[in-house]
């Protein structure tokens, strides 16, 4: 007992955001060291890793036959468990900085509505950098923590998180959720969306990073009166050569609606099953929006005009969940609250 409570003062305090885009590391009292994409380049058939973060994700749709660039990662849930531990352990070993001689306490969080077999696998990976003590607590929540809503007093509060693979929409009160939805539509869905209509339109196949790319240059969630473009190469389907094409704000909005309006759809579906009570304060004070999607030009507006509710983009919108975990390190009494079983 003794020995344990001298490691807790030594150790370090770990909070992970392991998202299916990006993971995050914030380190107790030093804030957010690491901010890697989830993306782990494998070397076949001997399983070496090749790289990780930033430098795999440069390789994907690049590599030759005897390595892939994968992200272990999808719509929120572990679907790769060596890969996961491998992304995890080397996020860790850079967030540590050669300090790591004491096992770290760890805070993961969890997309909202997993069960019992996803949790275990995020616990599993989490150990497996070799944890004193670990608790998984809901994203949801945390993301509300790091928007700076007032998630435990008896007030209502609607977050969206729209992240790589999921969007979550939660009303929270009282360090907990009053009712919650996760639809497997956010930002992959919006890149498939552009790939999808480049294709259809232009018969031009285009790979997953230009579409972000355009999405991140263009794209815009309401047409603009003054519309961007962007010229965009990608291999013709008829001819099979390269070829050019632009591509506007205008198309890559038509080309979202769908997706986007999924997104409404569950926020609609959370409100329909909130009590009154709560429904009234989301009313009073609207919504805000987190995760790497709510950087979307005019998402905002557009939520706001599909739901009738004031929206806001929080403050560092991608990296509330890692913050709100951050918190939680210092705040024992409502760790307790929000962690999960």
């Amino acid at each position: 007992m003794v020995f344990d409570q001298a490691l807790g003062l030594l150790s370090n305090e770990l909070a992970i955001d392991m998202g299916t885009s990006t993971t995050l590391i914030h380190v107790r009292g030093r804030g957010i060291l690491v901010e890697e994409p989830s993306v782990v380049a494998v070397e076949r058939p001997s399983g070496r890793i090749v790289a990780f973060g930033h430098e795999a994700k440069r390789m994907v749709g690049r590599t030759p036959e005897h390595i892939s660039a994968a992200r272990p990662i999808q719509e929120g849930i572990i679907q790769d468990f060596p890969l996961a531990e491998s992304l995890l352990s080397a996020c860790v070993e850079r967030a540590l900085g050669g300090r790591g001689l004491v096992r770290p306490r760890l805070i993961a969080s969890v997309p909202h509505g997993t069960d019992i077999v996803q949790r275990r696998a995020v616990a599993d990976s989490a150990r497996s950098v070799g944890c004193r003590e670990l608790t998984l607590v809901s994203a949801l929540i945390a993301a509300g923590i790091g928007c700076g809503l007032p998630i435990d007093e008896p007030v209502g509060s609607l977050v969206i998180d729209i992240g790589g693979g999921t969007t979550e929409v939660g009303v929270l009160t009282l360090g907990g959720l009053a009712s919650a939805n996760t639809v497997p539509t956010a930002g992959d869905d919006l890149d498939a969306a552009i790939v999808q209509w480049v294709r259809e339109r232009h018969q031009l196949l285009i790979g997953e990073r230009t579409a972000e790319e355009i999405k991140i240059g263009v794209g815009c969630a309401i047409s603009p009166r003054e519309g961007r473009a962007v010229q965009v190469t990608g291999r013709d389907l008829r001819e099979g050569i390269p070829r050019e094409i632009t591509v506007s704000s205008r198309d890559v909005c038509a080309a979202l609606q769908t997706p986007l309006n999924r997104i409404v759809d569950a926020i609609q579906k959370t409100l329909s099953s909130t009590p009154p009570e709560l429904a009234a304060d989301v009313y009073e004070h609207g919504m805000v929006l987190c995760g790497g999607g709510a950087k979307l030009s005019y998402l905002d507006a557009f939520l706001s005009k599909a739901t009738g509710l004031r929206t806001t983009i929080a403050t560092d919108p991608h990296r509330c969940v890692a913050i709100g975990a951050g918190k939680l390190l210092e705040d024992e009494a409502l760790l307790k609250r929000a962690a999960l079983a």
